[in-house]
């Protein structure tokens, strides 16, 4: 009975320090040191990220003991219970005379409730021995949440695949060689009979438009030719003079004077030898690279064709190639018939209505004629004509892209829904058939708005791959631009915006990221272009008096809060629980802005 009653006031005794011991660090804990960063605390990428660090008083750890910083992040009748940081005495055995100190790192998920909370803290001295333990009272640390950056404006972008048809004028070319006896410039009735000549004058016959007639007069190396100074230009003017007499004789009347006539007389030039004798075939390699090495070789042009004479193989060439170059070259400009933009519209309206064969059309006009309509709808028939008549990917694509139109231009989320799942569809089906940039910067647009912003930043990487282009490019880069902004890479962001489309939305987004960049001063500049693109942009006023609260600038926050709220009044209630107007909220003047 002795002994037990001895063990029983032994446990006592140390229940008795233990408590001691655990209070005394309770006590002490009041004068513990924290710091948060950042405080407040902030959202980006949908994550609240700080780094606590806690410095203990000296003597404060007792031996065997723990203390813990339970952390707690409170908002409305919730809390969010985080890792603490723990201090065991045994790993600081100088705690008596160094303060024990501690950083961690905390993340946690962020919920549009949490916008207005505290970030708090609970200390808590134990004894691992018995489990007994002390509580400090709860304490706040830092306020919570800065979410600027979740204002961030999400853009799509509907990229069409190039119809490949030119509505410009275009100018086809029509040649026709005229060949002369050795030193005359006369036209032979042989030629004149020719399959040649008998082709052009059908093609004077048919009046095509025409830009301009270059008949090009050249002469053969030898001296009966050479020697004759006007002989190249004498056959180009026979051509000529050949070419306006049929005009005459088909009746061209006022016609002709639009065609303009160039004479190109090609006098004492080894281009035309050079290029006949490197297609001949009757004589030797090695007699055709002697005969050019003399021809691009020093000397003059009369000195070069007298070696030409006194080597292999020139009887043959003199009688083979010369000839061909005893010529009036004619090369004449015409200008390619097309149908009229309005005779195009008319004939596809005809085909998505089943009046006229799909074949009215070529692909290209087809596609061509979705964009001379402003009727989205209209659009959308031409282009599942294009996928009937051709199944190409270019035609899925488009087709895709006016359903990624009508996804961003519908009123509700039912209809938005709806468009983005038909738009999957045909760029899947676009895709297939083959990869390309304007397919994927289209899914893109469709998985931000599906809330998948994962699936959207891989498509815009393919998209990069395979390379944009123009219009396409910088919708690319408006869309990324804002995924980035997500992803809290605020300085790729920036990159990226650089080249997009200059537009109200761009410019926000730009301005925000100048914000989260610390940068200003440009930011109230890029805000100042988005508000002036766009006047009812209540966002970039918002931003800006984010930017002007940030820099003190009081006149600015007032200012640019009104213009917000005044264009958007759902802005007022988050103003008013948003801390980076915290050190306005009291002011008369903030109030009247809200109004």
């Amino acid at each position: 009975m002795k002994k037990t009653f001895f063990t029983i006031l032994l446990i006592g005794s140390v229940l008795a320090f233990t408590g001691c011991a655990l209070n005394k660090m309770v006590k002490m804990a009041k004068d513990q040191q924290l710091t948060v960063e950042p405080s407040p605390l902030e959202v980006h990428a949908d994550t609240v990220k700080f780094k606590m660090s806690a410095a203990l008083p000296t003597k404060m750890l007792k031996k065997g003991k723990v203390y813990t910083v339970n952390t707690y992040y409170e908002y409305g009748e919730q809390e969010l219970a985080l890792e603490g940081i723990e201090f065991k005495a045994d790993d600081y055995p100088n705690s008596s005379t160094q303060q024990p100190s501690k950083s961690e790192n905390f993340s946690f998920a962020y919920d549009p409730a949490m916008r207005r909370g505290d970030l708090t803290i609970e200390g808590v001295a134990s004894d691992p021995r018995n489990d007994k333990s002390k509580t400090t009272d709860r304490l706040p640390v830092a306020e919570g949440l800065i979410t600027t950056s979740t204002l961030v404006k999400d853009v799509y972008f509907a990229a069409f695949a190039d119809h490949g048809y030119n509505n410009e004028e275009e100018l086809i070319p029509t040649h026709v060689d005229f060949f002369f006896d050795q030193g005359s410039s006369v036209l032979r009735s042989s030629e004149r009979r020719s399959d040649r000549a008998d082709s052009l004058n059908a093609f004077i016959a048919a009046k095509n438009v025409t830009r301009t007639v270059t008949i090009t007069g050249a002469h053969s190396p030898e001296g009966l030719e050479r020697i004759n100074s006007r002989l190249a230009e004498d056959r180009a003017k026979v051509i000529e003079d050949y070419y306006r007499k049929m005009m005459k004789k088909y009746d061209y009347q006022g016609m002709a004077d639009s065609i303009k006539f160039v004479l190109k007389p090609v006098i004492e030039d080894w281009g035309g030898f050079s290029k006949a004798l490197k297609d001949f075939d009757g004589v030797t390699e090695e007699e055709k690279t002697n005969m050019l090495n003399v021809v691009n070789g020093p000397g003059e042009f009369e000195e070069k064709e007298k070696k030409l004479r006194s080597m292999p193989g020139y009887k043959k060439v003199f009688k083979e190639v010369y000839p061909g170059l005893r010529t009036a070259k004619t090369e004449i400009l015409s200008v390619k018939e097309k149908k009229t933009d309005a005779e195009i519209a008319i004939l596809a309206k005809m085909i998505t209505e089943d009046k006229v064969s799909a074949d009215t059309l070529s692909d290209e006009e087809l596609s061509y004629a979705a964009t001379l309509t402003p009727s989205i709808d209209e659009q959308e028939a031409i282009y599942e004509a294009a996928t009937k008549k051709n199944d190409s990917w270019a035609s899925h694509n488009n087709l895709g892209a006016v359903y990624v139109q009508k996804a961003i231009d519908a009123s509700g989320d039912a209809d938005r829904n709806k468009y983005a799942g038909m738009a999957v569809t045909q760029l899947e089906l676009a895709n297939k058939k083959q990869e390309s940039s304007q397919a994927y910067i289209n899914l893109a647009s469709v998985y931000v708005m599906q809330g998948n912003l994962g699936k959207a930043m891989e498509s815009i990487s393919k998209a990069e791959s395979l390379g944009a282009t123009g219009e396409n490019a910088k919708g690319l880069n408006s869309v990324k631009g804002a995924l980035l902004i997500h992803r809290a890479s605020y300085g790729d962001a920036l990159r990226s915006l650089a080249n997009a489309e200059e537009t109200a939305d761009n410019l926000f987004n730009k301005g925000l990221a100048q914000i989260l960049t610390k940068d200003y001063e440009n930011a109230l500049t890029t805000l100042g272009e988005a508000t002036n693109m766009n006047p009812d942009h209540a966002l970039a006023f918002y931003a800006a008096a984010v930017a002007a609260a940030r820099t003190q600038k009081e006149d600015q926050v007032y200012k640019n809060l009104a213009s917000a709220t005044s264009k958007d009044s759902g802005l007022k209630e988050y103003a008013l629980k948003d801390l980076e107007f915290k050190a306005y909220e009291t002011s008369e003047d903030f109030q009247d802005a809200l109004k």
